[in-house]
């Protein structure tokens, strides 16, 4: 049940995700800002490594890019499986 409820809502997640990604992008300043001065501190910690260490560096923001899609997959489906339970909770308790 739980690997065929993800497997159904993956696309969903998908688009979803690039909406609210798109909406933070237009209309939250703070968010916008936030992203500038974690990309410019990356970018100054990278340019400060020296050669032999970039790859390592490449590597970490990979892993972490990788981290934050398993986390946000993780939290959405979360709160979906959620959303049902209080609707089903909802539905008994009307009867």
């Amino acid at each position: 049940m739980v690997n065929s409820l993800e497997s159904l809502v993956e696309p969903l997640i998908r688009i979803r995700l690039e909406m609210l990604l798109t909406e933070l992008s237009e209309y939250h300043a703070d968010y916008n800002q936030l992203s500038l001065e974690t990309d410019q501190y990356f970018k100054t910690l990278r340019e400060a490594l020296p050669d032999q260490l970039q790859h390592t560096i490449f590597l970490y923001e990979d892993a972490q890019i990788s981290l934050q899609s398993i986390l946000e997959r993780s939290i959405y489906i979360q709160g979906f499986k959620d959303a049902l339970q209080l609707f089903s909770e909802l539905q008994n308790s009307s009867i």
